[in-house]
């Protein structure tokens, strides 16, 4: 195993490999494909494993939240880890979703505390952070309590996870002294959200950088479109399309750490025996012009050729009009009819969804690829809404 620091933050140095524990096996369910249904127990037996061979192979970062697993992976993680603690990092997410006012932010931290069994968290972050919940957090005071857990040693570093464009990235980034965020980037998302330049620019001031979602939940490995897997099969090193995803990650020095969400024993097997050649700057010019070849073939696929430039926005009637056309590509680019629109009906804000579009015309006016919003946003919802 590698490791590095996490930027500034005053940590010791955490493996290149983090395991996520947003996708643990569950019961039932042999190749975790049940999605995020809360009803379904962990399959603690088969965790058990994963957690183990993540601990021999020298993993020492662990990230979970209080949401996934319907608050079951705090409790899990909490009881698995409380042997080793001390040879850990634990990092957690306070739930935007779960605050409505300011005393919210001890008693929903407590509760956590207590499901993970420790006095502290090594990394703290505000959960999927956009413009609509940075706005909230912020009125909230949530940089007040997130300094004063540092202050009293019950996080040692503080951060956020994110979800939104990169001009709304570098308005947080800026607001406050951060230690370390946690952002969704692989090959396919250089350009997406955050993306290379919020690496960047996140890197350029010493903050930790956390790579979520590295094979996009899956995506990249998984249903391949012929064309892409061709081009892996081309190549003259032979890598499977799992660690071409990982490699071109961890090719970027300004990755701190990027999390395996695997939900089996192999998966995580095959991500920890990626680490040993996974040098920045180790990929070939050759090797880094597959992935823009692969890049090219699944944009061809999109159902709206939305570039996500917001020139579009802000709605006036507050729809994420980029963020509905992405769940609505997704359905076709990776073939995904599950995530989507689950995300779109649980986690997306209700005032944001495509189904709130009023036809009143105003980014069609904006938007520079001329794109039907209004009767595009009309067919998004009704793939979307379960």
């Amino acid at each position: 195993m590698r490791y590095q620091k996490l930027g500034k933050a005053n940590l010791e140095e955490a493996s290149i490999l983090g395991f996520g524990a947003m996708r643990l096996p569950m019961v039932g369910d042999p190749d975790g494909l049940a999605g995020f249904d809360p009803k379904i127990p962990i399959d603690e037996a088969r965790a058990d494993k994963m957690i183990q061979l993540a601990l021999d192979k020298g993993i020492n970062y662990f990230d979970t939240a209080y949401g996934y697993h319907g608050g079951k992976s705090e409790l899990y993680v909490g009881k698995v880890l409380h042997p080793v603690r001390n040879r850990v990092m634990i990092a957690s997410k306070l739930p935007v979703w779960n605050i409505g006012k300011t005393e919210d932010f001890e008693r929903v931290f407590s509760e956590q505390l207590g499901k993970l069994q420790t006095d502290y968290l090594d990394v703290y972050l505000v959960h999927s952070l956009n413009s609509v919940h940075w706005e909230k957090m912020k009125r909230l005071g949530v940089l007040e309590f997130m300094d004063g857990l540092k202050k009293s040693g019950r996080i040692r570093a503080a951060g956020f996870s994110f979800h939104d464009e990169i001009k709304v990235f570098k308005q947080i980034v800026d607001a406050w002294d951060w230690d370390v965020t946690q952002i969704q980037y692989n090959f396919y998302d250089q350009d997406y959200q955050a993306g290379r330049e919020g690496l960047k620019y996140a890197a350029d001031r010493n903050i930790g950088v956390i790579v979520m979602e590295p094979l996009r939940g899956g995506k990249l490995v998984s249903k391949i479109p012929a064309e892409v897997q061709k081009i892996w099969d081309g190549a003259a090193v032979k890598r499977t399309p799992a660690e071409w995803g990982m490699r071109w990650v961890w090719n970027q020095p300004e990755v701190s750490v990027a999390l395996t969400g695997s939900s089996t024993l192999e998966q995580l097997a095959e991500n920890i025996g990626m680490v040993k050649d996974a040098e920045p700057g180790s990929l070939t010019p050759e090797e880094l012009a597959l992935f823009d070849q692969a890049r090219a073939i699944y944009r061809a696929k999109l159902k709206i050729d939305c570039t996500s430039c917001a020139y579009c926005m802000p709605c006036p009637n507050g729809v994420d009009i980029p963020s509905n056309f992405q769940l609505y590509n997704e359905i076709f680019l990776f073939d995904d009819k599950e995530f989507s629109p689950f995300f779109y009906n649980n986690l997306m804000e209700k005032s944001q969804q495509a189904s709130n579009c009023v036809e009143c015309g105003a980014c069609e006016e904006k938007c520079p690829q001329k794109i039907p919003i209004a009767a595009e946003l009309k067919a998004a919802a009704k793939a979307l809404t379960r």
